[in-house]
């Protein structure tokens, strides 16, 4: 979409409202201005609310994140949390449960396949997949065998199995070199390989971001949504977003900033620095919205 910098607009006493650099992002924008109460904000977790970090036990929201929602949501249609992880485990690590403002709060984890919401406080889920259980035993031994274990590590995620190369001595090349072999390994399991930052993530097909977002945004008659997102995993809800836009769904496009993917950069409205920029961008929304 060209260059993905933005211009800030701003208001007298109003934090600045960055200004899409593409017709549909403007329209998207115009739209969630317009009619907020039809309106969804979802946004990928880890890389958008929360910081990459090297350990991703250790990711937490961004400390003004919550706030920031908080004060957003009840503006709004709905605010959906999209991500790879377990529902619950986001939940957890974004602090999000009872949060005044969070009421209707969706959580959907695993692609899809989990969600917690808010009102309930409770995680419905569909029915596990049996290869994930058969790839995380043969993991470990499958890696020791090609030679590529040391500095990479498996991240458990109950529904799926991760891969992370980002200790390893060239994260880069171990990322590279492990594409193929465990594409093979998901395969004979009846799983697929989402690739990430320097993570492959082993996961059953037919479920991704796109499919759990557009499934959402239909069952609550939205009108139009802000989609923000980081990695490679974030390019089906793209995908689902610029689709919906065909079919009269006003959508914007945010990449959290990284200089590891560029593709979101590449295909979105706006590009803000990483989740201080989601924040501010959050912040800056909810001041050019009526109270709730």
């Amino acid at each position: 979409m060209g260059d993905p910098t933005y211009a800030q607009s701003a208001e007298p006493g109003r934090p600045g409202l960055p200004e899409p650099v593409t017709p549909a992002g403007r329209d998207g924008l115009a739209a969630i201005l317009a009619r907020p109460e039809r309106a969804v904000v979802a946004l990928d977790f880890d890389g958008t609310l929360a910081a990459i970090v090297p350990d991703p036990e250790q990711a937490r929201a961004h400390p003004d994140a919550v706030p920031a929602l908080a004060a957003l949501a009840p503006r709004l249609c709905s605010v959906a949390v999209v991500t790879g992880r377990p529902a619950g485990v986001a939940v957890r690590y974004g602090g999000f449960a009872g949060v005044p403002g969070l009421d209707h709060l969706v959580v959907l984890g695993h692609y899809g396949a989990e969600r917690w919401d808010a009102v309930t406080g409770t995680v419905r889920a569909a029915e596990a997949h049996p290869g994930v259980a058969a790839v995380r035993a043969e993991l470990p031994g499958f890696l020791d065998a090609i030679g590529a274990w040391r500095g990479t590590w498996i991240e458990e995620k109950g529904r799926a199995v991760a891969v992370h190369t980002r200790r390893a001595e060239d994260p880069q090349a171990a990322f590279d070199a492990l594409r193929e072999p465990l594409a093979e390994l998901a395969a004979r399991h009846g799983l697929i390989v989402e690739p990430g930052r320097m993570v492959l993530e082993l996961r059953p097909p037919g479920m991704d971001k796109g499919v759990a977002l557009a499934e959402y945004l239909r069952e609550v008659g939205a009108e139009s949504v802000l989609y923000a997102g980081d990695d490679l995993g974030d390019l089906p809800a793209f995908g689902a977003v610029e689709k919906l836009r065909s079919d009269g769904v006003a959508g914007l496009l945010v990449c959290s900033g990284s200089a590891e993917v560029t593709e979101l950069a590449d295909r979105a409205d706006l590009v803000v620095d990483g989740p201080p920029g989601v924040v501010a961008l959050l912040s800056a929304l909810t001041s050019r919205l009526p109270p709730a």
